[in-house]
């Protein structure tokens, strides 16, 4: 069903836009449930589940709690200015304040979270395939990600929009009867036997306060702004679609992502001492689930993996075909343009396959798609979207202090918070860049504005 919707909506791409934003066509049903089916990924299932099988309810503190407030924030603040500057990507934002040197460090920071994203979800799809049909997860994770690029690569995100409302429907029907047949099973009597502070949100036990809001600023501020998102709000067909349907999706993502918590939380009880924390739905499935109904949650798994990996990777194909590699040869035509960006999508697609081939597991992946260069992109995009202060070399100087600081913090000094070590290294390095630099200084106006007083 996947490779036949994006066949057919392939006939309607004719041009860039139609390809990586849809055209601008999209109601608040389509824009609603893609972003919901585009963030309620791997990670929300396998991962959530597994971390609060492991750590109670603060396990969930990033998913689904972190990112349910990530795009109710970009619904209620980021969606109208944003849709109205209408840009292509996300990239075009740092063009119109900084310029392009500031745009093309920004996509090279971007792709490779939206990479790593993908191989993620390639790795999970591949597992649940392995799981299912006991074939090696090698083979079954090159058998996904063949079938998610064959699919991106015909539709762009007009594609992925109808295919997430497919995805969404399913992944919430089988999640639900996950839940339902557990719950009338088992009852949530097993919950009273939990020990002492697991269903405390900040942790069982006294941490210090840096350490919480370390935990729930990666996915917050890591993910406000990100790639995917953005496509999708500038998808829509008006301002108040991209406001109000992202405002619901964070709602839905944010209700429905408690039903894999409180799976986890009864999974601890019903199906302890687990060796692989991450399995635990599969295993509550195994038991609980029988025939077609075990196939429903199937179905849940597949869609939640298949509605985040396509994104990821037209993302990042859109970013390098539009605003790197457009910008060198601006001669070229639009259906040249369409056919530049499907080959990123093949490229980026072999890399997040090879990723996932050697990547040890999915929540790795994860965390370092949130987190990597994060920190100066959403520092920069902030203060040009909404103020004047500040030009390119204060972008620039930003964003590499940003990156910077987080590899040195993570994987060299081992702060123990690196990432929001990162953020205050970003943003003083913006404010040291800005000093004397204000002159010049541009704001970000809509491209009827800019025509009407250019310059």
């Amino acid at each position: 069903m996947q490779l036949a919707i994006g066949v057919i909506v392939s006939r309607r791409v004719k041009t860039e836009d139609d390809y990586l934003v849809a055209g601008r066509s999209l109601g608040p049903l389509l824009v609603g449930f893609t972003v919901f089916a585009t963030w309620f990924g791997a990670e929300s299932l396998v991962g959530a589940a597994g971390a609060v099988y492991t750590r109670g309810v603060a396990g969930g503190s990033a998913d689904p709690f972190g990112y349910g407030i990530c795009i109710l924030l970009t619904g209620l603040v980021f969606a109208v200015p944003l849709w109205r500057l209408r840009l292509t990507t996300i990239g075009d934002l740092y063009r119109l304040r900084f310029g392009p040197a500031v745009e093309r460090l920004a996509v090279i920071l971007y792709v490779p979270g939206s990479v790593l994203w993908a191989a993620a979800q390639v790795r999970a799809f591949g597992q649940v395939l392995a799981s299912a049909s006991g074939m090696e997860v090698e083979t079954t994770i090159t058998i996904a990600a063949a079938v998610v690029v064959a699919y991106t690569v015909f539709g762009g995100l007009l594609a992925d929009a109808w295919t997430d409302l497919l995805q969404g429907i399913a992944l919430i029907i089988g999640l639900a009867v996950l839940f339902v047949t557990v719950v009338q099973t088992e009852g949530l009597a097993p919950l009273s036997s939990l020990p002492a502070g697991t269903l405390n949100l900040l942790g069982p036990e006294p941490r210090p306060f840096l350490a919480i809001v370390e935990e729930w600023t990666i996915p917050i501020a890591g993910g406000v702004l990100t790639a995917e998102l953005v496509a999708r709000i500038l998808a829509a067909r008006s301002p108040a679609v991209a406001r109000n349907a992202t405002i619901a999706a964070g709602v839905a993502y944010t209700l429905i992502g408690v039903l894999p918590v409180v799976l986890g939380l009864l999974g601890a009880t019903l199906v302890p001492g687990l060796e692989h924390p991450e399995q635990i739905l599969a295993v509550l499935a195994e038991r609980y689930l029988t025939g077609f109904v075990f196939v429903l949650f199937a179905g849940a798994l597949v869609s939640a993996i298949l509605s985040t990996v396509d994104s990821a990777l037209l993302v990042a194909a859109g970013l390098v075909s539009h605003n790197l590699i457009v910008p060198l040869v601006p001669d070229l035509g639009e259906r040249a343009r369409v056919a530049l960006a499907r080959a990123g999508v093949v490229v980026f697609g072999i890399v997040a396959y090879v990723t996932a081939l050697r990547a040890d597991a999915v929540y790795d992946l994860i965390e370092e798609a949130a987190a990597f260069g994060s920190a100066g992109l959403i520092v920069v995009a902030v203060l040009g979207l909404f103020t004047r202060y500040g030009g390119a070399g204060s972008a620039i100087a930003s964003l590499l202090a940003g990156v910077a600081s987080w590899v040195l913090g993570a994987y060299v000094l081992a702060l123990p918070y690196p990432y929001l070590t990162s953020l205050a290294v970003a943003l003083a390095a913006y404010a040291a860049g800005a000093l004397g630099g204000s002159r010049g200084a541009r704001s970000v106006r809509t491209p009827e504005r800019a025509t009407a007083r250019p310059g």
